[in-house]
């Protein structure tokens, strides 16, 4: 059963999508966890989300975690299915909680009160995307793979 969560293949454009979704969800994790780029860091950011949005505190913990730590799975390619579960339970939420109510269409214009749910269903099919195929080339979860399908005592890299 485990094996089922690291197993992939060595596909090279699996990668674009993986890195790409793990580094912008990483930067906004790290806004929220770090108070990095920009961000309020988590004390003033489980305020803002428990206080204003009324999210109880643990799942606006879980959904800072899921972005930060989330993000850092699907850089490394370690346990991408479980980090793109995370990422994707989030955008879900987001949509219902937050962006449904202004549309589809991001505010491009600005003459919104808010932002649509484009974005949010772009990254839920490269979520469901990497749920299906796994990390990819490049990943810790394809080292786990060739590993355990060699039969041997040592990780060995991919060729």
């Amino acid at each position: 059963m485990i094996r089922k969560l690291y197993a992939t293949d060595d596909n090279a454009a699996t990668v674009i999508l993986r890195l790409v979704l793990g580094v912008v969800f990483f930067a906004h994790g790290a806004q929220k966890m770090l108070g990095w780029f920009g961000g309020w860091g988590f004390s003033a950011t489980m305020r803002f989300v428990a206080g204003m949005m009324h999210i109880p505190a643990p799942l606006a913990f879980l959904a800072i975690a899921s972005e930060f730590f989330g993000g850092m799975g699907l850089i490394l390619g370690f346990l991408t299915r479980i980090a793109a579960v995370g990422i994707g339970v989030n955008m879900l939420v987001a949509i219902m909680v937050v962006h449904g109510g202004f549309g589809f269409f991001m505010n491009w214009a600005g003459t919104q009160k808010g932002e649509g749910y484009e974005y949010h269903l772009l990254v839920l099919a490269i979520v469901a995307f990497l749920i299906i195929r796994g990390a990819g080339a490049f990943s810790v979860d394809r080292v786990l793979t060739v590993w355990v399908h060699s039969g041997t005592a040592e990780p060995r890299l991919a060729h």
